[in-house]
């Protein structure tokens, strides 16, 4: 039987060393290029994979298709460092060229046995336009940094019955004596589910069946990418990305969407007992996260700062996408705190703090777009207040409070490069607002986060500024007492 084959499903491996300088030089403007997020050369990144800290380093892959900026061949980059800021680019890790992995070395994590990491992964198999299959994946990458296939893959070979082709993403983890896998997954009545594996030594898994969500929606989405699990303060966490799930008011107003779930797992009895659950990130941009434990033992995690197969402003540069920075993540009141790691302030090389009061509008001296801002805001009687980020007299991104309503809202509308218009230009999220207002923001050319109230709520985007416009402006319909701390930031990673 013939394999299907489109011009997207090349490896790296069939381009001559012209070609991939060619794609380089078409990928070099910097205007837009994060310089302390992970990002591609040239050609599209997304979901984050196989994250570790290992012998010493920590280890970032991502998906990436080298040729331009369509969902392509994924293959899996490779990116390292000592301590989640300064990263170096290493060679391509996996390369789908295998039967098994024919139309690309789709997502995965990764768990370290034996002293050496295992990198599960799914590989893509496609009949046709409309029909495919997956095949489970293993490679091993060694203390000197060598990665080599599994030579017995697939691991698991094929999806079960009651299942369509969409089984991917597998999550690894080990209680007590046992290796146990999640996979996301999709049933052929095109209802999103996660399904269960089980290892003694990570190589040869016996299906055990789905795992129930307890107190969840029985029907939540056509299906469920990504899963992810990690234990937080003695509280199961699972993260998973639902697709197909309708808008409610404030919440899923994204074409796909992040869940977390707080609760119990009981992997005996293949149940979930959640307690609380919520969206993990309530801005534009964020997808496909996953976590991993640090250096320290703390639970960090990345997300593909993209969505979807949107056009972005800069396709036309043929470089799609970023991660977000890493996050730590902990449990307050049942809901998951997210705030950038601390690791962050190694990248300071300019640091400014003032006090004041805002009266209508408070300008923070600012010419460029690659810092680290801490803003404190005490509010007496104001009741709309806010930060206009990437500002200049023809654009602005809205961070709004507004006191009477309990909201946040995050507006790219007034700002020249518009995407993803079908989906909106704001986001708002429910706060309680006080007396005091804590906000950080990390800005880095074409990446926002913001962080508020010690990161309770988070809110990511893509944005596109013109050159001169890297403004700063507190506002305020009353009086307002603020003060702030930036730190204008290095580079962390180099083309």
């Amino acid at each position: 039987m013939d394999i299907f084959k489109e011009e997207k499903h090349r490896t790296i491996l069939e381009a001559t060393n012209e070609e991939l300088l060619e794609l380089k030089d078409k990928a070099k403007d910097k205007l837009w290029k994060p310089i302390y997020h992970i990002y591609p050369q040239y050609g599209l990144l997304n979901d984050p994979n196989g994250l570790a800290y290992f012998n010493g380093k920590y280890h970032v892959f991502h998906q990436w298709y080298p040729f331009g900026v369509t969902h392509g061949m994924k293959h899996w980059a490779h990116l390292e460092s000592e301590d989640l800021v300064s990263w170096n680019r290493l060679p391509v890790a996996i390369i789908p060229t295998e039967k098994y992995e024919s139309h690309g070395a789709y997502s995965g994590n990764s768990i370290e046995i034996n002293e050496e990491l295992y990198l599960y992964y799914t590989g893509n198999i496609k009949f046709d336009k409309n029909n495919r299959s997956a095949n489970q994946c293993l490679a091993i990458m060694n203390k000197d940094g060598e990665i080599k296939k599994f030579e017995n893959n697939p691991i698991i070979e094929g999806v079960p019955n009651g299942y369509t082709g969409h089984v991917r993403d597998p999550k690894i983890f080990k209680l007590k004596e046992n290796y146990y896998m999640i996979l996301g997954a999709q049933r052929v009545n095109e209802t999103g589910t996660f399904i269960m594996y089980k290892s003694i030594d990570g190589i040869k898994w016996e299906l055990i069946g789905e795992l129930e969500l307890e107190n969840f929606p029985k029907e939540f989405g056509y299906m469920w990418e990504c899963p992810d699990y990690v234990k937080i303060d003695d509280k199961d966490v699972l993260i998973f990305s639902p697709q197909g799930i309708d808008k409610e008011g404030n919440k899923y107003n994204n074409i796909f969407n992040v869940i977390y779930a707080i609760g119990k797992l009981d992997i005996d009895n293949l149940k979930f007992k959640v307690d609380s659950y919520e969206e993990l990130d309530k801005g534009f941009d964020f997808y496909a996260p996953q976590s991993f434990k640090g250096k320290d033992g703390q639970a960090l995690l990345f997300a593909w700062a993209g969505m979807g197969e949107f056009k972005y402003p800069t396709d036309k540069k043929l470089w799609a996408h970023c991660l977000t920075f890493p996050r730590e993540l902990s449990i307050s009141n049942d809901k998951l705190i997210q705030k950038p790691v601390k690791e962050i302030l190694k990248l300071s090389k300019l640091e400014v703090s003032e006090n004041g009061i805002v009266n209508k509008k408070e300008i923070i001296a600012n010419d460029n777009n690659t810092y680290y801002l801490k803003v404190n805001l005490t509010l007496n009687e104001s009741n709309n207040f806010g930060i206009n980020l990437c500002s200049s007299n023809e654009e602005r991104l809205e961070l709004n409070f507004n006191r009477e309503n309990n909201s946040v809202s995050l507006n790219r509308n007034k700002m020249k490069h518009r995407f993803i218009e079908e989906y909106g230009l704001t986001r708002e999220a429910e706060l309680n607002i006080d007396k005091n207002i804590d906000i950080e923001v990390i800005v880095d050319n074409s990446i926002v986060e913001i962080f508020i109230n010690g990161g309770k709520i988070t809110m990511s985007t893509r944005v596109f500024p013109l050159e001169k416009s890297t403004g700063i402006e507190i506002y305020a319909d009353n009086e307002i007492r603020y003060n702030y701390t930036k730190h204008v930031l290095n580079s962390g990673i180099l083309d």
